[in-house]
């Protein structure tokens, strides 16, 4: 049988399996993640959770010290081991799990701020780098798919000029920021399509 092209219909199949599942979200910087990761939540009430992997950025006096502060969000800047060991605790679901969350106000990663329990069946996680190798190779094996978000260029750059810009970034920073470490990062997590379940174009997000 093909899997519909539809995200919520092919959660739902994806639900349907039992048990606890693990779905992954990918793509680049401002491709719409977050934003189709809390409409899946809101699709199934009660039944899903969102546990991003932003939470598992390194605190900036780490990337201070380790000289990455200037490349943040590249994929040498997060603790990727730990969230590998979250997704094998979320996989076991005999306990609530508490995740991190990213507080983008303050630019540090949360310990401790998503409960997730043990009767949720759905946990959508999404990042940049769910099919990255190396230290990310352990990532995928942990999930039931992964599906890559696929925006409109154009319409990224606006999203993240304005997020940017929104923190307190002069336009001429949001875009030299853009440029020089989003669009490399962008280039990377692109080459890892070909590796994704399912691409979710910009013209069938729900």
């Amino acid at each position: 049988m093909t899997a519909s092209a539809d995200p919520i219909v092919r959660a739902r199949d994806i639900v349907a399996r039992g048990g606890r599942r693990i779905l992954g979200l990918t793509g680049a910087p401002g491709s719409g993640k977050s934003t189709l990761a809390e409409r899946l939540m809101a699709a199934f009430p009660g039944q899903a959770i969102v546990v991003p992997m932003d939470g598992f950025h390194l605190a900036n006096e780490e990337l201070v010290r380790l000289g990455r502060a200037g490349r943040k969000g590249a994929p040498d800047t997060f603790d990727a081991a730990g969230y590998v060991a979250l997704l094998r605790r979320l996989r076991a679901a005999s306990e609530t799990v508490y995740a991190p969350r990213f507080n983008r106000a303050i630019e540090e990663p949360i310990a401790g701020a998503i409960p997730v329990p043990a009767d949720i069946p759905l946990v959508v996680t999404e990042g940049n780098y769910l099919l990255f190798d190396g230290a990310w190779s352990g990532v995928r094996p942990l999930l039931d798919e992964v599906w890559y978000v696929q925006a409109d260029e154009a319409m990224r750059w606006r999203w993240l000029m304005g997020r940017h810009m929104s923190f307190g970034r002069t336009p001429e920073a949001a875009r030299a920021w853009i440029e020089q470490t989003d669009e490399p990062n962008a280039r990377l997590i692109a080459a890892t399509r070909a590796h994704a379940d399912f691409v979710i174009a910009p013209d069938i997000l729900p």
